[in-house]
């Protein structure tokens, strides 16, 4: 399927703020590409379908991962939140016709990351985060940072999210937690290298 008929039929099934926040995370996307040398074709069509399942109800979400014979836990399953990666991933493939594993896999994992991200993945991850329609405490800190380290801006928008969730009293996944943990040992890493 062509982008721009991807993008007649996200704006037919996503509200209106949902999909100006597709386009968003699209255009950042490509700009984070462009600056951090991914594939920018990638990071935008992943930007623009990554929420392709977001307003689906649970039900179906459920259904569409069961269906493709993807295992997933209890918290995942039980959660909108978390699901419409996953859900999405499937969708990009048996709706829109996008067979990129790369580009599915980003959209996979850009709620909840993962240690050892690819590029992409961290670019869908924080493009969804930084977007111009995103409005939070930290957010104008965390576009300036992506524009200097696109891993110390992960690891920010890592911290973020764990900090809402626990004054929230929500759950935290797993997967958020080791890709955090991940990239802090890599950071080190770095750190260490460069002395």
């Amino acid at each position: 399927m062509e982008l721009k008929d991807i993008q007649k039929d996200l704006q037919a099934i996503l509200s209106p703020k949902r999909f100006r926040h597709s386009r968003g995370v699209a255009e950042t996307a490509k700009h984070l590409a462009e600056k951090y040398g991914a594939d920018a074709n990638k990071a935008y069509e992943a930007g623009w379908v990554h929420d392709c399942a977001k307003e689906l109800p649970l039900v179906d979400m459920q259904h569409i991962v069961q269906e493709a014979g993807i295992k997933a836990d209890e918290q995942l399953l039980s959660s909108r939140a978390l699901l419409h990666g996953p859900a999405g991933s499937i969708l990009a493939e048996t709706k829109y016709g996008i067979t990129d594993s790369a580009v599915q896999s980003a959209v996979y994992f850009h709620t909840t990351g993962h240690p050892d991200m690819t590029l992409l993945e961290k670019i869908i991850f924080l493009a969804d985060y930084i977007e111009p329609s995103r409005d939070f405490p930290g957010v104008e800190k965390l576009r300036k940072l992506a524009e200097i380290d696109l891993d110390e801006a992960l690891l920010a928008a890592y911290d973020s999210t764990i900090s809402h969730l626990l004054d929230q009293k929500a759950y935290i996944y797993d997967l958020t937690f080791m890709g955090r943990n991940d990239l802090i040992l890599k950071l080190k890493e770095k750190t260490n290298e460069n002395k």
